[in-house]
């Protein structure tokens, strides 16, 4: 049965970005632009139960089984288009957030509509001597994939300081800012920090060439 874990070891884990340190942020950046275009990283059923596999919300039998009975239905696909305009709704809505503005009553119905359709749950979870509770759900159609989409992004707007939400300054990605200082502004060191240092070595370089002959 799904649930929701925040280990993120990679920026990439089968295709997919995993830089956001949030659920929702993370769903955000599955389309990504590459060249100037935008590219679609969910575009069909069988790749949005890859990104949720990556993701660690589905075990790889939990994904089997949603692939075996519903991978080509239309009601699938459904679930698959209403996601992703849920996708951009939400990334209007978090890049006005993250501008200062608050979350429109629209968002906030629709994520409430979603949650009490597709309830996260919690479960004790014995580990030693202290029991924890983990969320988790139980993926039984398409539309219960929904479940830790809501919650997520609800959260986020709910108890995530939008002043360490942010959008890559090099990129369209999204994160949210968990280090001690406070001061990450791309989305990863591999995909874009790496670059600006390149590019800011090279200015200097071309600086020092200038100076050199004056």
């Amino acid at each position: 049965m799904g649930q929701v874990r925040t280990i993120r070891t990679s920026d990439w884990k089968d295709g997919f970005l995993l830089v956001g340190n949030q659920l929702a942020l993370d769903f955000l950046n599955t389309r990504p632009v590459q060249n100037g275009e935008p590219m679609e990283l969910l575009p069909d059923f069988t790749a949005l139960l890859r990104w949720y596999q990556a993701a660690d919300l589905l075990s790889s039998r939990e994904a089997a089984s949603l692939q075996q009975q519903w991978g080509q239905s239309v009601r699938a696909r459904h679930a698959l288009e209403t996601m992703r305009a849920l996708r951009e709704r939400l990334r209007e809505e978090i890049l006005a957030w993250e501008g200062g503005s608050a979350v429109h009553h629209s968002i906030v119905d629709e994520l409430n509509r979603l949650m009490a359709e597709h309830p996260m749950r919690t479960r004790l979870k014995e580990k030693g001597h202290s029991p924890s509770t983990e969320l988790w759900f139980e993926p039984r159609q398409p539309e219960d994939l929904f479940a830790p989409l809501a919650h997520s992004a609800a959260m986020l707007f709910a108890n995530v300081d939008r002043n360490r939400v942010r959008k890559c300054d090099q990129c369209v990605l999204h994160f949210h800012d968990a280090s001690k200082k406070g001061t990450r502004r791309w989305c990863s060191m591999q995909l874009c920090g790496n670059r600006l240092k390149v590019a800011a070595y090279a200015a200097r370089q071309r600086g020092h060439a200038l100076r050199k002959n004056d």
